[in-house]
């Protein structure tokens, strides 16, 4: 019984993220979309402001770095509608994957992003949808060395953004990453 009981906490906890919360007309990809909204909200953020060396800086970004604007995006509970600081803005892949992450644990469907900097030998050129990938990102708790696949990309401008969440609770901080189309002016 305690075993049973164990299995359904974690199961639950395991039930949110980074994702997208687009309708669905069936109920297997509600299911999914439900599933991965679950998880991302759950997961352990890193905070780390540290990134990878041959990241570009982006020269001339919508959002200058110290400026704040309002996100648009939902990856984490309490993300949408806060106001962001600007903590890094630069110029790269990104990238929507789904993976499982290191050390096992429920597939995490449609993340977003990963880029294309933090992909284990992504070289310098996009990756085409489908391609299998190793991330080596650390933005959530099991990512890093976690396998996947890629789903979708662009190149953009993405940022590290500092917030408090409109749900209360404490500030994240560096958040990695939003992309220009999910922040607005304030």
């Amino acid at each position: 019984m305690k075993k049973l009981i164990f299995f359904m906490s974690a199961a639950m906890l395991v039930l949110g993220g980074c994702g997208n919360k687009e309708k669905a007309n069936n109920d297997d990809n509600t299911k999914v979309e439900t599933n991965q909204e679950s998880s991302h909200h759950e997961m352990e953020h890193t905070g780390s402001g540290d990134v990878p060396d041959t990241l570009e800086v982006a020269a001339n970004p919508t959002y200058p770095v110290g400026s704040e604007a309002i996100v648009q995006a939902d990856h984490m509970e309490g993300m949408k509608g806060a106001v962001a600081k600007i903590a890094g803005a630069y110029e790269t892949t990104a990238y929507e994957v789904t993976y499982t992450p290191a050390g096992g644990g429920a597939e995490v469907p449609h993340h977003k992003w990963v880029i294309q900097e933090e992909i284990k030998d992504a070289g310098k050129e996009p990756l085409a949808d489908g391609t299998k990938i190793t991330i080596e990102a650390d933005h959530m708790k099991g990512m890093k060395g976690a396998e996947g696949v890629v789903d979708s990309s662009e190149k953009t401008t993405v940022y590290m953004i500092d917030y408090t969440p409109t749900t209360g609770g404490e500030p994240v901080k560096n958040h990695k990453w939003v992309t220009e189309e999910e922040l607005t002016a304030k």
